[in-house]
């Protein structure tokens, strides 16, 4: 059996982005593992940037596409922060994600809770769940209070 000769960073490069967007930021930490003192992996980020291949705005569009069915724009723009996306690009997806937040959010607590909360208990559970998923406390007011009153017009206080 012969031995398979040691791939080069390029290939390596490659074949992550085949599988799915990358930020450039997290393609660069990818690859360091793999890097010897002579790659230049700033080089190869921007000939990958110039082609067409790798693409924060793209990825960005990814992220969210993939993350607002569960999460609240606050979790994905921390995500694309942690990534290294530009603050222009989270800001960007930000003002998509809020367009319609209350009803995503709506989705979110629908498939978890059946019911309103009933209790000041149940309603602050229901709110850390939305919560940690990335919803503002305005949207979560919106959420819990509209559907006590769809229910009964109970007071929380």
């Amino acid at each position: 059996m012969r031995e398979q000769p040691a791939k080069s960073l390029r290939q390596r490069a490659l074949e992550y982005l085949s599988k799915r967007e990358y930020s450039e930021t997290e393609l660069a930490q990818k690859l360091k593992a793999y890097a010897n003192e002579e790659d230049d992996i700033p080089a190869l980020i921007a000939d990958f940037k110039t082609r067409g291949w790798l693409s924060d705005a793209r990825y960005t569009e990814q992220m969210i596409h993939a993350r607002q069915v569960k999460f609240g724009a606050a979790r994905v723009a921390n995500e694309l922060r942690e990534k290294g996306v530009d603050d222009a690009l989270v800001a960007e997806a930000v003002s998509v994600l809020q367009v319609n937040e209350v009803e995503r959010a709506s989705e979110v607590w629908r498939k978890k809770f059946k019911a309103s909360p009933t209790t000041r208990e149940e309603w602050a559970k229901q709110a850390r769940f939305l919560q940690s998923r990335g919803f503002t406390f305005d949207v979560i007011k919106k959420i819990l209070n509209r559907h006590a009153e769809d229910d009964s017009p109970e007071d929380y206080s």
